[in-house]
Order: C-alpha cells, then structure tokens, then sequence
C-alpha cells in the first residue's frame, strides 16, 4: 500500500467537484486531486445528450457531454490531478482516505476534504412496486447509459415520475426512437419547470396521470405492460409498454459521509453543513446534491465554487468552525439546506436557502422564527413546487443570534 499527500482530495468528479477543483487548484499550496470512480469525469450530464445545461455557472446553454467535457478541461487547465477508476472505500484516519483502483490501493492523506458524491436515484425495488421481474425496468441513469452505447432500449416505454429528469427521460427515449407511453406523477401536476413540460407534452404518446402511482408491472421476458393506479379514486389503467423508467425520488450517495462519522440530517440524509459548507468533522466539507437531492447540475457547480473561500480559509488558519445554530422546517417543507447558521459563516451559495416541498404553494410567504421571535417574513414571486428544489433567500435566516435556539422556518 503506498502513501500520498495532497493538499485537497475532492471525492466525486461531476459538476460540483470539477467546479471546486478548477477554483481550488493553483491557488492553495499543494495539489488538488480529484478521485472519481468512473472512467471519465463529468457525472451525471456526461449522459444525457441534449440542451439546457450551464446556464447558471458558465453562461451557456449546452448539451451534457459537452457541459461534462468543458468543466473536465477547466479542472486539469487549473492544475488538478483528475483520477479516474478509482474509488474511496474507506477512511483510515482524521482526512485520511483508502482509495482502491485497478492500479492498486493507496492511502491518501489530504489536509482539506471535499466530499461531491452526489445522488442517486431509487431504483423499483426500493420503491417496492409488486409484479413480475422482466427486462426492459430502469433508472434514468441506466436508460442513459444504454442509449450512450447504443443498446436497445425498447419501443414503448412508461415513465414513472414527472420531475425534470423525466422529461429528460422523454428526450432521452425519443433519440432512441422510443415512443413513451405516459408519465406517472403522485402530485396533483407535473413537477417539472412549465418551460420543459409544456414542449416535452408535444414529444409524448401518451398521458401524464397524476395523482396516481405504480402498482404492478407484468411481463415474462420483456415488460408487456404497467399497472397505474389513481391514489384518490383507486380506478386502475393497464398501460402497454415494453420498457418502464423509474425517475427521480433522489437519495445522496451518503456512504463515505456516514462511515465517516459526519454529522448526517435525517431529513436531506446527506450532511449537515453551515453556509460555508463545512461539515461536523474539521476540514471535511460537502458540495451538490451529496447535500440537496437533487438541484440541477448547474446549480451543484456553483456549491463547488462556493466552497473554495472555506476550504482556503481552512487551509491556512485551521480553525475550528464557528458556533452555529440549527435550521428546521415544519411541513409542508420537507428538508432545509444549509442547516446551519452561524455568526462568520457569511451566506450560503447563491444567497440561497434550499427546501424540498411536498405541496405546491402559487406565492409563497416564508417566516423564520427563533426563541418566539420573528426573524424575518420573505414572499418570493416564484412557486414551491413539489419534486424540485425551492429557493428562499438566506436573508430569511442571516439575523438569528448563534447562541439562541433553533431557528425554525415554515410558511407563513
């Protein structure tokens, strides 16, 4: 086993980790080493060949492959190292990581960890849909991935989930000249921007049905067809399709966080971090949807931009964090992120606070209270929305006393 010091080890090589190695590398003193478990960098937009990536980082609006490939060549033009094939399996001491890849196992000792593992989604075991086991059932990504290496994909499919990444989904299948058959949603509308889903309706075969779910899928060798069934009314619709796509219902690859003992929020099921984005372990920190699952890959970016100005301030001073209190949320907004507000942390990135919602709200009003005190009310002129993230100004929560009480926000 051989032995390797960095300066800064960034875990995860898709928009928020190469966006915080291009910021991190040539400025700190040492080297700045990206570990990605694939073969290339890029994450998930490595994938999905079509528009409407980097518009918020890079001020463009590009395809997956080519948003992936330009931060890639950001990264190594900043100096980082990018290590591909290799993959954190375990921590051996304080920023201490067991990296294992075909050229052997190593241990790398970093003075700043960035952990950028991202989300995943759930795949129809987790979901616990009862039926036959045919082929023809995926995730986005394994939909992706067989349309990137030019594998059939079927010829008419059902997806399942109405947020972004299923119409991303309805793209992906018409490049691959699959018809899709309908879109299930359990809200009362589509959760995605009305920007995707209004075009996207024109590309479908089939219906949205909302308010509905899943109940079975039937086939021997192939998916021959899904049962949907309407959660208010109980009516159940037999769909023909020999392919079914599960989409959404993120959850972050938080393993490496749990096992290193980080302070993790039941709520996000990723790690608490303050508004700079420090975690409860010294010179951890945590970027992109690790942390909110799942924003958008350009939104992720920006976490890793964010987060240069604490990693260098850590890399220099070695100071503790700072005293800081909690944010929580009452229904119905499921989780907060940052959690954290503390008295030098400054504002989270983009001045943003994040929140899942699971009720859409046309103009909602936000109120953060603590100890009984009104902090702050904020209306924003954009809706919450269920299966995207919502974004309130941190303004809501920047006047709350670091020695007080929760703070806790709801709306209004």
């Amino acid at each position: 086993m051989t032995e390797q010091h960095v300066a800064v080890a960034i875990v995860g090589g898709g928009p928020s980790g190469l966006t915080a190695a291009a910021e991190l590398a040539g400025r700190v003193d040492g080297e700045v080493l990206v570990i990605e478990r694939e073969t290339e960098t890029g994450g998930i937009p490595r994938h999905s060949d079509h528009l409407g990536y980097g518009m918020r980082d890079l001020k463009r609006f590009i395809s997956g492959p080519a948003y992936a490939r330009r931060l890639t060549a950001m990264a190594q033009d900043g100096g980082a190292t990018l290590d591909t094939e290799a993959m954190v399996t375990n921590w051996v001491g304080e920023r201490r990581l067991q990296v294992t890849s075909p050229r052997g196992i190593r241990t790398v000792t970093a003075d700043a960890v960035v952990l950028a593992t991202g989300a995943r989604e759930r795949p129809r075991p987790a979901r616990l849909v009862p039926g036959d086991r045919p082929d023809g059932v995926y995730t986005t990504g394994q939909l992706q991935n067989l349309v990137l290496h030019h594998a059939y994909v079927g010829s008419r499919a059902l997806i399942v989930g109405a947020e972004l990444v299923s119409w991303s989904a309805v793209l992906t299948l018409r490049e691959a000249g699959c018809a899709t058959a309908g879109m299930v949603s359990g809200y009362p509308r589509s959760e995605a921007y009305a920007v995707f889903r209004l075009p996207g309706r024109f590309l479908m075969d089939g219906p949205v049905f909302t308010r509905s779910r899943v109940v079975g899928i039937s086939g021997k060798d192939r998916v021959r067809a899904a049962v949907v069934e309407n959660t208010e009314t109980g009516a159940r619709t037999t769909v023909e399709c020999d392919t079914v796509v599960f989409t959404g219902d993120w959850i972050p690859d938080h393993e490496l966080a749990r096992t290193g003992g980080l302070a993790m929020d039941p709520a996000t099921r990723g790690p608490v971090v303050d508004a700079g984005l420090r975690t409860s372990c010294p010179g951890v920190f945590a970027v992109g949807n690790l942390l909110h699952p799942v924003d958008t890959a350009d939104g992720a970016a920006l976490d890793g931009r964010h987060v240069a100005a604490a990693v260098n301030g850590w890399l220099k001073n070695r100071d503790e964090a700072p005293k800081a209190v909690r944010i929580r949320t009452d229904g119905p907004l499921r989780w907060v992120a940052p959690q954290l507000v503390s008295a030098e942390g400054g504002a989270a990135a983009r001045g943003d606070l994040l929140f899942w919602v699971d009720e859409y709200r046309r103009l909602p009003r936000l109120q953060a209270v603590q100890d009984g005190r009104t902090l702050a009310t904020k209306r924003t002129p954009w809706p919450a929305a269920p299966g995207r993230v919502y974004r309130a100004p941190w303004s809501l929560v920047a006047d709350a006393d670091p020695g007080g009480g929760d703070i806790t926000v709801s709306f209004a």
